[in-house]
Order: structure tokens, then sequence, then C-alpha cells
């Protein structure tokens, strides 16, 4: 699995700018973090743009990383095949040590492995307000997505699930719908609640983790099956990679088109 042509910059692709910035939370308090704003060149402030957020962010940014989300969104959005989109790229947030010399405490786990609407409102309260002081961003569920690996998969998935007023389309890369802090009850939830009007991209390899918490393997099959029985908008790749993004970045540009297919008929 390995970056194809549409994750390698392009000759006459205008680039988009990406900039670096740190953020104090009040909803995760005593937290700080980094985070990337992605504008596209085709962005001119005259129209609400369409959002994308990623959490682990500092992975989906880089250059050279599996993703390397920026040079994605330029080849496609000059392609026509997604919207003009900002993305917001969050990394996990840090409570700094008391002392010098100490590790900050990562506040990661209880951020994105928690079945709440704490991160959502994290998103919601300050970071996309913080981001609309700048730029126009669509108020349309449809036209705002969310995507994560392993726990920032899950994380994903729940911050759409319990907000989907606000997103509607999540991306999960080898995510960890397992018992780590209760998300292996989803597939039973998916079953049994009311659909929801969310599209939901699966990725997942036979190689990936099984240990205490439970198996990834298994975890997104069920939660795919799950999908399926409730009548979801919903696709499930599942390969032969290990618990790493080199899969779904691999397939990451054609996961966008999936994602964002039918993005001319949405009003932003």
């Amino acid at each position: 699995y390995v970056p194809g042509p549409d994750a390698m910059p392009k000759e006459g692709v205008p680039q988009g700018a990406v900039t670096k910035h740190g953020w104090k939370s009040r909803i995760f308090p005593g937290t700080v973090r980094d985070y990337w704003v992605y504008v596209p060149a085709q962005y001119d402030g005259k129209k609400p743009a369409a959002l994308m957020v990623f959490q682990d962010g500092g992975g989906f940014v880089r250059e050279k990383g599996a993703f390397r989300a920026p040079v994605v969104f330029d080849n496609l959005i000059a392609a026509g095949e997604m919207p003009v989109t900002i993305a917001l790229f969050i990394n996990p947030g840090v409570v700094p040590p008391a002392r010098e010399g100490q590790q900050g405490r990562k506040n990661r786990s209880y951020e994105y492995d928690t079945l709440s609407d704490q991160y959502a409102r994290f998103l919601v309260e300050e970071m996309i307000p913080e981001l609309e002081k700048k730029y126009q961003l669509t108020k349309n569920p449809d036209g705002r997505g969310i995507c994560g690996n392993s726990s920032g998969g899950i994380c994903a998935f729940t911050v759409a699930w319990e907000r989907p007023e606000a997103f509607r389309k999540v991306v999960s890369h080898v995510g960890s719908f397992t018992n780590i802090r209760g998300g292996h009850v989803y597939p039973a939830l998916i079953r049994k609640t009311e659909k929801k009007p969310l599209r939901v991209f699966l990725q997942d390899g036979k190689n990936d983790l099984d240990n205490l918490h439970g198996n990834w393997p298994l975890a997104n099959q069920q939660m795919a099956k799950a999908l399926a029985f409730a009548g979801y908008d919903y696709q499930f790749v599942f390969g032969e990679g290990a618990h790493s993004g080199r899969h779904g970045g691999a397939i990451f540009p054609d996961t966008m088109r999936w994602l964002w297919r039918d993005w001319k008929d949405l009003e932003f």
C-alpha cells in the first residue's frame, strides 16, 4: 500500500495554503494542542466552503505521510471531484507537565474513545467558531466531513452520531470500535436506533489488532454489517493491512471521491 498519483503534486494544479496554530481548550480543561488549517487556492471568501476535520491532524497534513491530505485536496478540488473544502487538522490534547523535565499527560484516549458528545462540542463550540472568524464555512451538515485513524476513527463516528446536525460524512480507518472505553456497543446501537442521516466509510485489514480491548477486524466487520442492516449509505473496504494508515492512505483519494460523489447537488 503506497500513495498513488493523486497524492503527488501535479503540474498546473493550484496549491492551497497550510498554516499551523495552537489552542488551549475550555471543554477539555488544561489541555493544549497544535492544529493546522488548509485553505484551497480556489477559496475566495465569496461563498461558504465545505469543511473536513481530521483527528491526529499532524499525521494527515504531513507532506510525506501516508495520506498527504492537502495534496489530495488540491488535486481533487481542481478536478471538480470534491467541493472547495477547508480542512482542519487537529492533534489530541496534552496536559502540560507540572515541572520542567516531566512528560505531559496525553489526553488522546479520553477525547477520542469516550462515547459522549464532548469532542463534538469541542469542535462545534470552540474550533469551528475560531475558524469562522476568518473563513466562511457551510452550515449544511451534508457539507461537513470528519475523518480519523484508530481511536480517531471511532471519534469521527461518535461526533456524527452525537451531532448529525453538524456533521454527516464520516471516514474511519482501522477504527477502534472495541472496548477501550465502551466503543464495542456501536453495532448494537446502530441496529436498535432509528437511522441517522450519515454517510460512513470504513477501512480495515485482516491483520489489524487483536488484544485485551477486542479484535479490530471483527469489530469493523460488525460495524459494516450493522450499517448494512440499518440501511445506511456506507462503504467498507477490507484489505490485508495491519494497524496503520498505509492502506487508508493508498485509497484516500478514492475515499474522498466516494464521500463527496454528489457534492454538486448540495447547497453550501
